[in-house]
């Protein structure tokens, strides 16, 4: 299987409101870059939303390291959330819906087909790509800003 970085971030004006999501793939020394928006969202659908953009870009299944600054998405598989939300009929341990279902069905589908190994950065640092994402992301949010 190929061995795939898939860097994600995902941006958000006034939280719901305009929102937007950004993309790195990198496989050996080819970089590919993504990103998208939505006129009203949240940040964390922006989040998980660019897990799964990046993750569909891939053609076949691939080990993939996924670097993401929100721990939203990244503490919902390295502590199991998900496991329990989906045993506990997608509600949280306080017995509340899980917010954002649709897109954590998505999204674990395409975590089991690949191999993937969480990964979570610090935001608004000195990571390259991270940086880019947030990049992306606020640049497709602004796109938005401007069209309305």
């Amino acid at each position: 299987m190929k061995n795939v970085i898939l860097y994600t971030d995902g941006a958000c004006s006034f939280n719901p409101g305009p929102g937007g999501w950004g993309v790195v793939l990198i496989y050996k020394s080819k970089k590919k870059e993504l990103s998208g928006g939505e006129k009203t969202t949240t940040n964390n659908r922006m989040e998980l939303t660019a897990v799964i953009k990046g993750l569909e870009a891939l053609k076949e299944k691939c080990n993939v390291d996924i670097f993401s600054d929100s721990a939203y998405v990244v503490n919902a598989f390295l502590k199991d959330w998900t496991s329990n939300w989906i045993k506990n009929n997608w509600k949280t341990s306080n017995k509340k819906e899980v917010l954002n279902q649709d897109l954590w069905e998505k999204l674990i589908n395409l975590t089991n087909y690949h191999n993937i190994t969480w990964n979570k950065v610090k935001g608004h640092s000195d990571n390259e790509f991270n940086n880019r994402c947030d990049e992306l992301a606020r640049n497709e949010v602004q796109k938005i800003i401007n069209q309305s």
